[in-house]
Order: structure tokens, then C-alpha cells, then sequence
């Protein structure tokens, strides 16, 4: 009989498409890992991997092994989280993947509470604006802005994320607030020029999603830049709500035309594969959830 950690070793390896990645998701060597398939290709008499030195790919009776087995380990693994998880504290490193922006600004003081509250864990945080792999980058938990397509992952909406227009007064001041997104033809607006459509706002207009061109005489490539001249009244921006809240809390600027905000977008929480995450990854997700809600952003 095959046993489950040379299973999981083989489902790993399918999923990642690499012996490598698959020891570095399992916290095992890779020799060990290469050992687990090896035996289970001798104890089942067939080959259920090809091995190149850069990938490895399932053989046909791997692909059909594959298809079988891997919902009987996700059971297997998900029945041992229930048992001996759900009352264990966190322990270990989390590995978190999130944007470049929204770490440090967000996270980064969740983190804090939550390493307060659980000493046993250490937080690994990598922050990039890509999509990354989990498997791949040994992530434990992804944090995701955006609408997601399927992708395999198993994961938790936290909540949405507003996009708004702000003003600082002292601009309001001299040239009056727009009453509805077409007047901002009229204003002057910051541009970030590395927008995939620099220059177009989206609203929800008439029930509808609509973009509104608009220009100015100022605009830059960083929303540092941006925030900047907002606030020293050189024009109107457009950001998410969570990178300008400090400003607003501040009075340094103030948000219009909230009638037309579009649509708020996703943010995800999503992590590998079983149903049932960890305890370091659940306790996390959860608190994550509740500051969103919480801050209101």
C-alpha cells in the first residue's frame, strides 16, 4: 500500500509541474520528495511522471492517477486539520504575498496585532503587484485586489475596496466642487501616466459603468507624486480610498462626487488547496476580515 506522504509527495508534483517546488510547499528535501515518487512508481509498476532537468509532466496513467488520488489526500489531509487544528494556536512561519502598496500601508499593522496575539508564529510578507503562484513562491496566503477568475484556489472574499475622486479645500476654494463626473472636463485632474488608460475615470453613471476623460496641466507616473500636488491643490485625483484615508482623516483633502463611485473592487484572501487552511493562515484570514470591515474602506 502507497503511503499518504508519498501520495501527497505525487500531487504535489502535478500540481507545481517541478520536484522543487513540490519539496519547497512540502517543507521536505527534494530528495526525500524524489524517493516518495520513485516509490510509488515502483509499488504501482507504471511511470507517473516524465522528468526533464526544468519540469516534470504527468505520463498519461499519471494524468488519470492524478484525477483519482487527489481529492482522496485533500480529504485525508482536511480530516487531520479537524482534528488536530482547529483548537491548535498558530505556530510557524506564515508566508503572505501581497501589493506593493496595500502591505505596508494595511498589513503591516495587522501583522503587528497578530504576532502580538500569537508569539509562536514568524510572517514572511512579499509584496509585489504580479500575480504569483503560491506553489511556486512558497506562499502560504495571497492577498489579491482585483476580480478573480478560477484558478484552483481555495480562498475568502474580505470584502470591497473604494475608488474615489478628492480635492484638497484649498482647490474647492478657487474653483468650486464638480456636482456630477462630466464637470471634471472642466477641472483639472492629475493623471498617473502609467494607467493602462491614463487620462479615463471610471464612475457608475446612470446605472451604468462609464469612463470619463479627463486632463490637467500636472500628472506623474507615482501616486506619491499624485497625492502630493492633490494636496497642495494643484487639481483633483482618483485613487483607492485606502491609500488616501490618512489624508482625509487628516483634512488634508476631501472626497466628492460620491454618488458615482464605481464599483468597489474584490479583496481576496487565498491560499492552497484544502478546504480547511491552518490555523496560522485561518486565524489571519479572519482577522484580516474583520479590519476591513472595520476601517470601512
Amino acid at each position: 500500500m502507497s503511503r499518504l506522504e508519498d501520495l501527497e509527495a505525487f500531487v504535489h508534483i502535478a500540481d507545481t509541474g517541478s520536484l522543487t517546488a513540490a519539496a519547497r510547499r512540502l517543507d521536505r528535501s527534494l530528495q526525500a520528495v524524489s524517493r516518495s515518487l520513485a516509490s510509488l512508481e515502483e509499488g504501482l509498476g507504471v511511470q507517473l511522471v516524465h522528468r526533464t532537468t526544468r519540469r516534470s509532466a504527468l505520463s498519461d496513467a499519471g494524468q488519470a492517477f492524478y484525477r483519482r488520488v487527489k481529492p482522496a489526500v485533500l480529504e485525508i489531509n482536511e480530516a487531520r486539520l479537524e482534528v488536530a487544528d482547529r483548537r491548535t494556536e498558530p505556530s510557524g512561519i506564515l508566508r503572505v504575498g501581497a501589493p506593493m502598496l496595500f502591505g505596508p500601508d494595511f498589513l503591516v499593522p495587522i501583522i503587528a496585532e497578530y504576532m502580538e496575539s500569537y508569539p509562536q508564529v514568524e510572517v514572511d510578507l512579499q509584496l509585489t503587484d504580479s500575480f504569483v503562484d503560491l506553489a511556486s513562491e512558497g506562499l502560504d496566503l495571497a492577498v489579491r485586489i482585483a476580480d478573480l477568475p478560477d484558478s484552483g484556489l481555495q480562498g475568502k472574499r474580505l470584502g470591497a475596496l473604494r475608488r474615489v475622486v478628492f480635492g484638497a479645500p484649498s482647490y474647492f476654494a478657487r474653483h468650486g466642487r464638480p456636482a456630477h463626473p462630466m464637470d471634471l472636463r472642466e477641472h483639472a485632474c492629475i493623471v498617473r501616466t502609467v494607467d493602462s488608460r491614463p487620462g479615463q475615470w471610471a464612475f457608475q453613471i446612470g446605472g451604468k459603468r462609464r469612463m470619463v476623460g479627463v486632463r490637467g496641466a500636472f500628472r506623474s507616473n507615482t501616486m506619491a507624486a499624485i497625492y502630493s500636488a492633490v494636496s497642495a491643490g494643484l487639481g483633483l485625483g482618483y485613487s483607492p480610498l485606502w491609500q488616501i484615508r490618512h489624508l482625509v482623516e487628516a483634512g488634508d483633502v476631501e472626497i466628492v462626487l460620491n454618488e458615482f463611485e464605481p464599483r468597489p473592487v474584490p479583496i481576496h484572501a487565498l491560499w492552497q488547496e484544502s478546504r480547511l487552511p491552518p490555523a496560522k493562515v485561518r486565524v489571519f484570514v479572519d482577522l484580516l476580515a474583520r479590519r476591513l470591515r472595520l476601517d470601512g474602506l
